[in-house]
């Protein structure tokens, strides 16, 4: 199985009623459960944009934390999912299914396989 992150940048939602929105999450949720009940939804979630924010760099060999982001995060990344399928056309199928229930684009980017313990020796 492979990891893929399926994921919007908020700058791709278009206004949205309170009442739009309410009505994609009804959606969205039975669309998690059927993605649990077929085993591929690791995890999923959004930003909490009133949460504080805050930046380390530790470049000086010592962690630096500083109050808010580098970059402005929340026109980034909106919210995402993280799904372990068999292939890209898995994939793509997982992420139309959210791009219909959200009505709004959606990226696809696969993880990095990790090595192999005999590779790094």
């Amino acid at each position: 199985m492979t990891e893929y992150l399926i994921f919007f940048n908020d700058e791709w939602v278009p206004d949205q009623t309170v009442e739009g929105l309410l009505e994609k999450s009804k959606v969205l949720r039975g669309l998690l459960e059927e993605m649990k009940a077929a085993e591929v939804l690791i995890f999923t979630g959004g930003l909490d944009l009133a949460a504080p924010v805050f930046s380390v760099d530790a470049s000086s060999g010592t962690p630096l934390f500083t109050d808010g982001p580098f970059a402005e995060t929340e026109e980034h990344l909106g919210g995402f999912a993280v799904v372990d399928v068999a292939d890209e056309r898995a994939a793509k199928l997982w992420a139309g299914r959210i791009a219909l229930a959200c009505d709004w684009p959606q990226e696809v980017r696969r993880f990095q396989v990790p090595m192999q313990r005999s590779e790094t020796h």
